[in-house]
């Protein structure tokens, strides 16, 4: 099984913008058919995939199951659950969008079925593979910080109004809106990947905007060995801070941007380009200590990376991108913020 046959169900942002271009940018894998009900998007997928099918309803997918070997999760979180089940009940591989699931009960009740029947699932939890961060695994392991004391890593945006058509701001958190559980779920997922096992020791998660969904959060990790993670989200920030600041007993390493790759995906740049996850010197980060500010070079973004990985462990049978259990530890911290942020500790999911 060389070629990998791929089915993206939803086709919005997540399946229109990163799913479908990195897919069809790996020569491994075959871009065979998009699940969409929406004609705009119907319209979106035959100009940009020729030759794609096109099925208005999910079903129709289910009853071309041998025509596929691998079934993309790109909608809504709180559909993540029935739909990866069903194609887990139909034989075929699966990589779900983060967040995993609407919750850890939820999360840990797919990676269940996927065992039990022997299918691979995986994660895309593709912002482990952005420029910020392959720079500072590679500072990490240099010894070029020392130990790490705090990571400080940031979403911080200005969006001061509730946008109906963002599903995410007109969802509850409890049917999978707001910004904890969205942006939320990849800062957990970095400091969980960087530093280890961790507990939540500090959690304020607010909606201010005066939306159903959560628009303002900060959650504070500990891990083992010394290391606390201080997590911000939010669409109420006037004045972003730096997107990562990782404070060292040698050093502290500085990034001030978002990784460009989200950016050059929406500006249609193609994976293959020679440009694609290449930051401008403005995008530098900088590794400090005191009045010195020396300027680092950073790796490449490697999105592309994580499609590679799918279908090396569909063919080869090497390990999957990102274990689910991992997505199920994530949600299991946010579960915990969550209701440590609104007085109810005790009700959080443990597993």
């Amino acid at each position: 099984m060389d070629e990998i046959r791929v089915a993206v169900v939803g086709y919005g942002l997540a399946g229109r913008v990163f799913h479908a271009p990195l897919i069809q940018a790996h020569e491994g894998l075959r871009l065979v058919s998009v699940v969409t009900s929406n004609q705009e998007r119907q319209r979106q997928v035959r100009q940009a995939c020729p030759g794609v099918l096109v099925f208005d309803r999910v079903d129709q997918l289910w009853q071309r199951a041998a025509d596929h070997d691998l079934v993309v999760i790109a909608t809504p979180t709180e559909s993540h659950l029935p739909l990866a089940k069903r194609a887990i009940e139909a034989g075929l591989a699966v990589v779900v969008d983060k967040p995993f699931a609407v919750d850890a009960a939820s999360a840990a009740e797919l990676v269940a079925a996927a065992e039990a029947k022997s299918v691979p699932l995986t994660v895309f939890q593709n912002r482990r593979l952005d420029s910020d961060q392959l720079t500072l695994r590679r500072l990490l392991a240099e010894g070029a910080l020392g130990q790490v004391l705090r990571y400080e890593s940031r979403f911080e945006r200005w969006q001061p109004q509730v946008r109906s058509d963002r599903w995410r701001d007109v969802t509850p958190a409890d049917r999978g809106g707001g910004v904890l559980l969205d942006l939320g779920s990849h800062l957990v997922d970095q400091a969980l990947h960087l530093f280890g096992p961790a507990e939540v020791v500090h959690a304020d998660v607010r909606s201010v905007r005066g939306g159903v969904s959560d628009d303002f959060a900060f959650v504070v990790l500990a891990h083992g060995n010394q290391e606390q993670s201080h997590l911000s989200v939010g669409a109420m920030f006037g004045a972003p801070g730096p997107r990562l600041r990782v404070v060292g007993t040698a050093a502290t390493f500085v990034v001030y941007d978002v990784d460009n790759q989200e950016e050059q995906l929406r500006a249609g740049l193609r994976p293959s380009h020679a440009a694609y996850g290449i930051e401008d010197s403005d995008g530098w980060g900088w590794l400090a200590t005191g009045g010195s500010w020396l300027p680092v070079a950073p790796e490449p973004g490697a999105w592309p990376q994580f499609y590679a990985d799918v279908h090396r462990a569909l063919t080869e049978g090497t390990p999957l991108p990102v274990d689910p259990r991992d997505a199920v530890e994530t949600q299991r911290l946010l579960d915990e913020a969550r209701a440590l942020a609104t007085g109810r500790a005790e009700d959080a999911w443990r597993s």
